[in-house]
């Protein structure tokens, strides 16, 4: 078997069962172990899978750049953003992550919401810039440009002096055992920052980066107050999270 009929073969695997073992697929194959994992290393140098010990899980859409982010699942990120928008209480203190889905939440926000919106992203204090009362304070640092958020030491300083009501946090892979991911160690570090200064924090997640993984863990489920999210109730990462005792809200659901 050639290598691109191999790698075709090992890309199905990932997308239909959402895991790959390769000592598996190496005896279905008929090939060596190393032979599956070179094959792949190089699908995931291509951002196609995560590898991960033994085998691969699927990689995020989401880890492109921010201009191609916003054309992906739009609607679902509205969607999200609507629950996320009604979790905001009026008078509250929040932080609004970056990314493509947090943006869709400060759009989101009721014209008459008065409250104080803490975000690392510039894009979001432009956004929020002509809401009649929300006040909007930005958390400088170095600008990490694929995401368009600020990053690093100066960042980090800065958000402990915040006490935030909420956190919203995008990230770009949510999977039931390999937990919330993204794809930057210093853009995971301000998301666990902002989320340690927060009494709730709430995931935004469509519906494509669930059972997704990325190179760098965000936070543990334990700091986690809900997972929001666009798909259903039969989906399998959302069985899996209710299943350990995670409280996953949809399009359809409120949090309890």
């Amino acid at each position: 078997m050639l290598s691109a009929e191999r790698k075709r073969v090992l890309l199905e695997r990932v997308r239909s069962e959402g895991r790959l073992v390769a000592t598996q697929l190496a005896g279905e194959l008929g090939v060596s172990h190393d032979t599956i994992r070179r094959d792949l290393r190089e699908l995931a140098a291509e951002g196609l899978v995560q590898r991960v010990h033994g085998g691969a899980l699927p990689a995020s859409p989401a880890l492109a750049p921010f201009p191609a982010r916003q054309e992906i699942g739009t609607g679902a990120k509205e969607r999200v953003a609507g629950v996320a928008a009604r979790l905001v209480e009026p008078g509250q203190t929040v932080v609004l992550d970056g990314g493509t889905t947090a943006l869709a939440v400060a759009r989101a926000l009721p014209a008459d919401l008065v409250a104080t919106i803490v975000t690392h992203s510039p894009t979001i204090a432009v956004a929020l810039a002509d809401h009649p009362s929300v006040e909007v304070l930005i958390v400088g640092g170095r600008l990490f440009k694929h995401s368009v958020v600020t990053v690093g030491a100066l960042a980090a300083e800065a958000i402990q002096a915040i006490q935030a009501d909420a956190c919203f946090i995008g990230v770009t892979g949510v999977h039931p055992t390999r937990g919330l991911t993204t794809g930057d160690a210093d853009e995971a570090a301000i998301k666990r920052a902002f989320a340690r200064r927060s009494a709730d924090t709430y995931v935004l997640a469509s519906s494509e980066k669930l059972g997704a993984v990325s190179p760098h863990t965000v936070v543990e489920w334990n700091h986690v107050t809900a997972v929001v999210t666009d798909a259903p109730a039969s989906h399998p990462t959302v069985r899996a999270l209710r299943r350990k005792g995670i409280t996953v809200a949809s399009a359809e659901r409120t949090v309890r």
